[in-house]
């Protein structure tokens, strides 16, 4: 007879065997402060640490920088250590409305992959409802309570909870108080407000809640304070977990309580992430619109000239230190390189400051170009559209043809950006605390129509 001990401790072996494997090979790809903390992690952590991982509040925890724990994150990822989630979220309660593979999402986060350890929420079928909402339901923005301070809270804001398996139908009694009361289900995200106002009810009242996959949006029913018949019935192939919650200030306050969490915006300019996926997840006939992004475009003024003096060899070779001086600072500053264009450089960062410390940046490390050379450059913010295009991911839109536009007004050492770009506060401080003070002037832009505000910095 085979024993299972053995059979479990031969599989425990073959995965650690595997496990150092693999961070043999993270090493080699990300920082050591990162990779360390991560395979602490995963040893030693709880299965709750192991799903939906806040790669920001990570960093935040180990006191690391969050551009290196994100790069450790994608590496790792890479390596099929961890699952990357893209999580669609309420805006309301911060619960997680849907999970997929596509960038048509906001939330990103990571979980420890089964290959590598195993922990309940790769069956969410197992948790128990507190933990449902916990691991599953509830984002990694919303910043929980501890299990005690939960449970209490849990107990003061529900009127009832259940546990239902596909198909089951129950009934329950429960006593309506005066004023909002919500029946809600997380794994269907399914809901139905009550407004509970009048003279208290003598007859019992009765209601029916049917969960499903396809629902509609419910509107408010309005009932009296007193008893309630409520049938519930679960028309999913899943089981769900229906509760009848008071909705008070102690339920806005929960779920009021946010912190940081890495963005599918945020993770679109991270050069990691573009390096190591390119369109993976992205098809090649979605196209994601995205609210606000910081395009800066540069390129180099004199460099023809610059192949007949010196010689190909010469210029291309500084042409090319050129690229990787961009690349780094572009890096540095949260950004990521889109493309290169001959000479230009395609750049997009997740807010405006990013783009301008970048610029400043450029402009000081390049300012002692050999011969003529002059590094022209242009930032403008706004929406766009991602786009897959030649196994890559670009974007297009009215605010990349701005940018580039805004570049080619360049004939100094100057930095040109359009007033979305200055005024954005963070920016301002930034010109602020460096002295400089940006100089406004109308100015048409090529194909645009409308003649633009643009800002000089010199």
């Amino acid at each position: 007879m085979v024993n299972a001990a053995v059979i479990k401790s031969d599989y425990d072996m073959k995965v650690t065997g595997e496990t150092e494997g693999l961070f043999t090979v993270l090493r080699q790809s990300a920082k050591q402060e990162p990779v360390s903390a991560l395979e602490k992690l995963i040893k030693d952590a709880p299965d709750r640490e192991l799903c939906r991982i806040n790669a920001l509040a990570f960093a935040a925890k180990h006191k690391l920088d969050e551009e290196d724990v994100i790069a450790a994150f994608l590496h790792g990822a890479r390596l099929a250590i961890f699952d990357v989630s893209w999580n669609i979220l309420c805006p309301a309660c911060g619960g997680v409305l849907d999970s997929g593979a596509t960038l048509k999402t906001v939330e990103v986060t990571f979980t420890i992959s089964p290959r590598v350890r195993r922990i309940a929420a790769h069956d969410p079928e197992t948790l128990s409802w507190i933990e449902y909402y916990r691991q599953i339901f509830w984002s990694s923005g919303v910043d929980l309570p501890d299990d005690e301070t939960l449970a209490k809270w849990v107990k003061e804001t529900t009127l009832d909870t259940l546990e239902l398996s596909a198909g089951e139908k129950v009934a329950l009694s429960v006593q309506l108080p005066e004023g909002l009361v919500i029946v809600f289900d997380p794994v269907v995200h399914m809901s139905q407000y009550i407004e509970v106002k009048g003279d208290p009810a003598r007859e019992s009242q009765s209601l029916s809640f049917v969960m499903t996959r396809d629902h509609a949006p419910a509107g408010t029913v309005q009932m009296r304070p007193g008893p309630l018949q409520m049938t519930l019935e679960n028309r999913s192939t899943v089981r769900t977990f229906p509760g009848i919650w008071i909705v008070s200030d102690k339920v806005h306050d929960l779920v009021s309580k946010r912190r940081p969490f890495l963005t599918a915006k945020r993770l679109l300019t991270n050069q990691t992430f573009r390096d190591i996926y390119r369109t993976d997840t992205l098809d090649v006939d979605q196209r994601l619109k995205i609210t606000s992004l910081t395009f800066l475009f540069t390129d180099l003024k004199g460099s023809t000239e610059l192949y007949e003096r010196v010689g190909d060899l010469a210029a291309y070779d500084l042409v090319r230190a050129h690229f990787q001086v961009l690349n780094e600072i572009v890096a540095a500053e949260r950004g990521a390189v889109v493309k290169t264009i001959g000479d230009a450089v395609m750049a997009t960062f997740p807010t405006p400051d990013r783009a301008m410390a970048a610029a400043l940046k450029m402009r000081e490390a390049l300012k002692d170009l050999k011969g003529d050379l002059l590094l022209k450059i242009g930032i403008h913010e706004g929406p766009c559209l991602a786009v897959s295009l030649n196994e890559r991911q670009d974007y297009f839109g009215r605010t990349v043809n701005i940018a580039a536009r805004v570049q080619g007004l360049a004939t100094s050492r100057s930095i040109f950006a359009t007033r979305q770009v200055v005024t954005d506060s963070e920016a301002s401080k930034l010109l602020q605390s460096n002295g400089i003070a940006a100089t406004p002037e109308k100015r048409s832009l090529r194909g645009i129509a409308n003649q633009f505000e643009i800002f000089e910095i010199p």
